[in-house]
């Protein structure tokens, strides 16, 4: 579930979590059987099922799970003492952190969800709007020229392509320099073209391609990845609204 390594004493349902969450990532959630989830972490399949009624049920916790906190999340940093720049800024750093710390929820996200059952399918989803209006309102209320009711069309593509941005780039600690160069020059594009269409993407996006194994020369350490994506997010918002004030 996490790039961040699995600290003593982590309680095993977390445990269960984490490994299943690497596991299907790597390999697909129906390539993935619950006595290889529980070998994973140590206990027998049948012993998994004290902590989750079955593999469905993992599923559902994960997907569910990340969305409900970056949701709660969200909600904290926003309401956090400081002017709507520092909001912003709060909300894209704890993005920032959750990209580069859980990559295995992003695949995750993008290749499994059509397996979670309608209910919790549509819980992610509305869990996943309430994210996205943060940040609009954060977006909005940051940049003036993006505050009028008729440009909020645009604060919500630029939303959705800094989440492009900040999802797709980066895998466990860093990408090459030009990946991200390219990746940013999409970004900008994108925040500062036509307004998002119906069935755009959400608040979790498919991660980019990684490199070779064994293949890290120019790599990024994760503090400066980390401070490229902030300064990256905060550029294309500013581009969407001087492409807006200058329509």
């Amino acid at each position: 579930m996490s790039n961040v390594p699995v600290a003593p004493g982590t309680p095993r349902r977390d445990q269960i979590r984490r490994e299943a969450a690497r596991l299907f990532a790597a390999r697909g959630f129906l390539g993935v059987g619950v006595d290889e989830i529980g070998k994973a972490v140590g206990i027998s399949g049948p012993g998994l099922y004290r902590h989750f009624p079955g593999k469905d049920a993992m599923l559902a916790d994960l997907l569910v799970g990340i969305s409900e906190r970056l949701l709660e999340e969200g909600r904290r940093r926003v309401s956090a003492p400081g002017g709507s720049q520092a909001v912003l800024d709060a909300l894209i750093s704890g993005h920032v952190d959750f990209s580069l710390n859980d990559s295995d929820l992003i695949t995750l996200h993008d290749r499994e969800l059509l397996h979670l059952k309608e209910e919790d399918r549509r819980r992610v989803r509305r869990l996943q709007r309430g994210y996205v209006e943060l940040w609009v309102d954060a977006v909005r209320a940051a940049f003036p020229a993006l505050a009028a009711a008729e440009a909020e069309p645009a604060a919500r593509a630029a939303v959705h392509a800094v989440f492009g941005l900040l999802n797709s780039t980066p895998h466990s600690i860093g990408v090459r320099p030009t990946a991200v160069a390219d990746a940013a020059t999409a970004t900008v594009d994108a925040a500062t073209a036509a307004p998002t269409p119906a069935g755009a993407p959400t608040a979790v996006a498919a991660p980019a391609g990684r490199p070779a194994p064994g293949d890290r020369a120019g790599l990024l350490p994760r503090a400066e990845m980390a401070a490229l994506l902030h300064r990256l997010a905060q550029g294309a918002f500013a581009a969407a609204a001087d492409g807006w004030s200058q329509a």
